[in-house]
């Protein structure tokens, strides 16, 4: 996914932990915006990429002693490709779960406490691929820029 990115890619690997997942998170957002990262797509970028991120510390690892996440991201003159991998458990069904958007007729103190990750991350990547490779997980997310960077 990211070797045909002629721009900056970086690279940030650290363990499957509340607190190294929120550390990895705003180290990644610092550094994109640093590297030219269109202020209209950060916050998109910043959500999907903690959904996800999250998503892998609490159930990819789940039941087993946490590991590292990788996370390498590239970001070209029309898109931001990054590819998160770690060897955790694999999805179930082996495929991104859809996700459901948060019904509004719903008291506040009766909604779940979660579930709606995945309706943001497809709402917000522009594509999605996943897959079970050597024992561990590869999950690819690009977003597309309407302006060129």
């Amino acid at each position: 996914m990211a070797s045909n990115c002629k721009r900056d890619c970086l690279d940030l690997t650290f363990t499957a932990t509340e607190a190294h997942a929120s550390a990895g998170i705003a180290t990644l957002s610092a550094r994109l915006a640093e590297r030219g990262l269109p202020a209209s797509k950060s916050d998109d970028v910043k959500i999907a990429l903690a959904e996800a991120i999250n998503n892998v510390v609490e159930h990819a690892y789940a039941g087993v002693p946490p590991s590292d996440i990788q996370v390498n991201c590239c970001l070209c003159e029309d898109r931001l490709m990054i590819q998160i991998t770690d060897s955790g458990n694999p999805m179930p069904g082996l495929h991104p779960p859809k996700g459901a958007p948060a019904s509004v007729d719903t008291a506040l103190q009766d909604l779940p406490e979660g579930g709606f990750g995945w309706f943001l991350i497809h709402q917000l990547a522009s594509e999605i691929h996943y897959e079970r490779q050597d024992g561990g997980n590869l999950l690819c997310l690009r977003f597309d820029f309407d302006e060129a960077v």
